[in-house]
C-alpha cells in the first residue's frame, strides 16, 4: 500500500488515479463543510465546479450553497461555513455546492477508484477507512487557485503520520507534508491563522470558521462520492 500527495489540483496530471482512493481535502472550507453536513444529517451533497450547473439543481429541490473568493454567492441558500451545514432544518435535505477550490479538486479526482472527503473534523474516521480498504491512496489538496496552501498540506501530513509506515510514502510530496505537520502540529491554529487563505478569510470576519475547521474528530463519518453525490460511506443512492 502506498500513500502519495498531490499538493495542488494543477499537479494532478503528474499522479496516477487509476486503482487509487483519492482523499480530497479543502480544510478552509469546502471539505470541512461537507464533513459537517454529512455528519449532521444532510442526506447528500452534489459538488459542481461550474456555477450555472449548480444553480440548475434548484429545479430538483436541492438547496444551493456556494462561494467565490471566500464570500457567499448572492441568492444562494448557504455559504461555505461549516456552521451553515450543521443547521437542524438541513437534516434529510440535499445540497448542491460550488466553491473556488474544493469542488474543482473533487472534479479533477473523479477518475480515482473512489473519492473520499477528508478534513481534520473526520481525521480518525478517514484513517480507519483507508486502513480497512487496503488500497493505494492519493491525497488531493485543493490549494488556492492552483497554488499550494498550508492548511491542506498540514492535513496531508497529519494523515501521512497516521498511515506511515503501514503505507509506504511514494514520493517527496507526502514527506514534505509530514515534515511540515510534525513541525507545526503542537501550535496548529497559530500557524494556520498566519497562512495566506486564513488571512483572506479573517478579512471577511469569519475567523470562527478557521478554528472550527482545525478541530480533530468532531465527526465519525466518511463522506464518499457515489454517482456524483457525496454520501456517508456504505449508503448507496436511493
Amino acid at each position: 500500500m502506498t500513500l502519495d500527495a498531490c499538493l495542488s489540483p494543477d499537479l494532478i496530471g503528474h499522479h496516477s488515479l487509476e486503482g487509487r482512493i483519492a482523499v480530497v481535502v479543502d480544510i478552509l472550507r469546502a471539505t470541512s463543510c461537507m464533513t459537517a453536513g454529512i455528519g449532521s444529517g444532510v442526506s447528500g451533497i452534489r459538488p459542481f465546479e461550474n456555477l450555472e450547473e449548480c444553480l440548475e439543481m434548484r429545479r430538483e429541490e436541492y438547496l444551493i450553497a456556494g462561494e467565490r473568493n471566500g464570500s457567499k454567492m448572492d441568492g444562494f441558500d448557504l455559504g461555505n461555513s461549516p456552521y451553515d451545514y450543521m443547521q437542524h432544518h438541513l437534516k434529510g435535505r440535499k445540497i448542491a455546492v460550488t466553491t473556488t477550490n474544493g469542488t474543482v479538486a473533487i472534479e479533477r479526482s473523479r477518475q480515482a477508484e473512489e473519492v473520499v472527503i477528508g478534513s481534520f473534523l473526520n481525521l480518525t474516521a478517514v484513517t480507519n477507512y483507508l486502513r480497512q480498504k487496503k488500497k493505494p491512496v492519493l491525497i488531493v489538496c485543493a490549494g488556492w487557485k492552483g497554488k499550494i496552501n498550508l492548511e491542506d498540506t498540514l492535513f496531508a501530513g497529519a494523515l501521512a503520520e497516521r498511515l506511515h509506515p503501514e503505507f509506504e510514502l511514494e514520493c517527496d510530496a507526502p514527506r514534505v507534508a509530514l515534515a511540515t505537520y510534525k513541525g507545526m502540529k503542537n501550535n496548529l491554529l497559530d500557524h494556520v491563522m498566519n497562512s495566506s487563505h486564513a488571512l483572506r478569510l479573517q478579512r471577511l470576519n469569519i475567523s470562527k470558521d478557521i478554528s472550527y475547521c482545525l478541530r480533530v474528530d468532531e465527526f465519525d463519518v466518511v463522506p464518499v462520492l457515489v454517482n456524483g453525490e457525496i454520501r456517508p460511506a456504505g449508503v448507496s443512492e436511493v
